[in-house]
């Protein structure tokens, strides 16, 4: 038989999807399973959105549609980018994808020659660098330290750049550590970019889910217009996770390769959810401010509750809905304490080594789940954090 092209050994899964796999085997066998793995909000969408698919699909519009999108729906986004980002877009940059991953893939395969080194942080994403190898590009990791509380550090970034170098990811607000990089990290960044020519693709997956402050985006600084692809869509921010639904904004030059790889690919988004999400992005009844108000709420309550677990240690999020907490004092590894969780208490959480190197001595929870789920994952964990208590004696 045949080999498998070569591809498919670099590249890797998804921790998140794995543990998922493993929590709903143990739930087929009548366990009760407090799901933290997944980052899906325990929201649904907006009413009116959801009318507007209905509506949609009522009317015919269930057929093909362009390449790109919806005309409606692009110009739809370069607005509320304008509302809520203050960035001046075009919608002829807009191309529609069905949901982030797609639009990253797309993104990296425009983008990335055999040999071409891509800068990514770690930890982050799990698909930076898998698709990066995928498309037999270098992936290289910079590091976010819990001591600089997990903030690039443009330094670093600057060091690793070499003559191959020629994208560099960012993830703000960052899964998984919720960190929100500062302006002047960005403004380095930017003028790190500039200055080696590098192209930015700019993860904005979670730009609404903030705990304070305005969001700034990678492309509002000087020089990166032409430099910068944003990626981003509507699970996060409008709970539409199911919808797969998500867009690149890309300098104009680079537009025509990913319409070409939607030719190629998916051919179109379906017409329908494009026009629900029209009405998502308009947000009449408020949804996500309410959302993001109660994610406030659940990350005050359960950061506090995961402090007072034996051996744990977590710094708030400033945005998204993930706890990244460093586990190095119960002396277990993140494997089997998250083991130990998911097979004696039903908590379900992501060994932190599956977002980067960097992760090792951290677990992430998600917090998208409603406050009364959270304090019985928190009461559970407390139960059998014994396991970790008795080692640490042990030492």
């Amino acid at each position: 038989m045949r080999p498998l092209a070569s591809r498919m050994s670099v590249m890797s899964g998804e921790g998140a999807l794995s543990v998922y796999a493993r929590a709903k085997e143990l739930e087929r066998e009548g366990r009760s399973i407090i799901h933290l793995e997944l980052g899906e909000p325990d929201f649904h969408p907006a009413a009116p959105a959801s009318a507007a698919l209905k509506r949609a699909v009522d009317e015919g519009k269930d057929r093909y549609c362009p390449v790109a999108g919806v005309p409606a729906l692009r110009q739809a986004i370069a607005d509320y980018l304008r509302a809520t980002r203050n960035l001046n877009v075009s919608a002829d940059s807009v191309v529609i994808a069905p949901g982030c991953k797609i639009a990253l893939f797309m993104a990296l395969m425009a983008l990335t020659d055999l040999g071409d080194e891509v800068l990514y942080p770690d930890p982050g994403f799990p698909g930076y660098s898998s698709i990066t190898l995928g498309f037999s590009g270098v992936p290289v990791p910079f590091a976010l330290s819990e001591r600089n509380r997990f903030q690039p550090d443009p330094d670093e970034i600057a060091g690793k750049i070499t003559p191959r170098t020629k994208i560099l990811i960012t993830n703000s607000p960052g899964n998984p550590t919720g960190t929100v990089y500062t302006d002047e990290v960005q403004r380095r960044i930017a003028e790190i970019a500039v200055k080696h020519d590098l192209i930015v693709l700019s993860d904005e997956i979670y730009a609404r889910i903030l705990y304070g402050g305005e969001y700034l985006s990678m492309l509002s600084y000087p020089g990166m217009e032409e430099r910068t692809l944003i990626i981003d869509g509507f699970s996060k921010s409008f709970a539409m996770t199911g919808w797969r639904l998500g867009y690149i904004v890309a300098p104009l030059h680079i537009v025509p390769a990913l319409q070409m790889l939607v030719v190629n690919s998916y051919t179109c988004v379906a017409e329908f959810t494009q026009y629900g999400a029209i009405e998502g992005l308009k947000d009449s009844t408020g949804a996500t401010a309410r959302m993001v108000a109660e994610f406030a709420k659940r990350r005050e309550h359960f950061v506090q509750d995961l402090n007072r677990v034996p051996g744990f240690r977590c710094q708030a999020p400033r945005g998204a809905f993930y706890a990244w907490v460093n586990i190095s004092d119960t002396g277990l590894n993140a494997e089997e304490l998250c083991r130990i969780m998911l097979e004696e208490a039903g908590v379900a959480a992501i060994p932190g080594a599956a977002f980067g190197v960097n992760g090792t001595q951290f677990v992430r929870f998600s917090f998208a789940s409603s406050a009364t789920t959270l304090q019985e994952a928190i009461e559970r964990i407390q139960r059998v954090s014994i396991a970790w208590q008795r080692s640490a004696v042990m030492r």
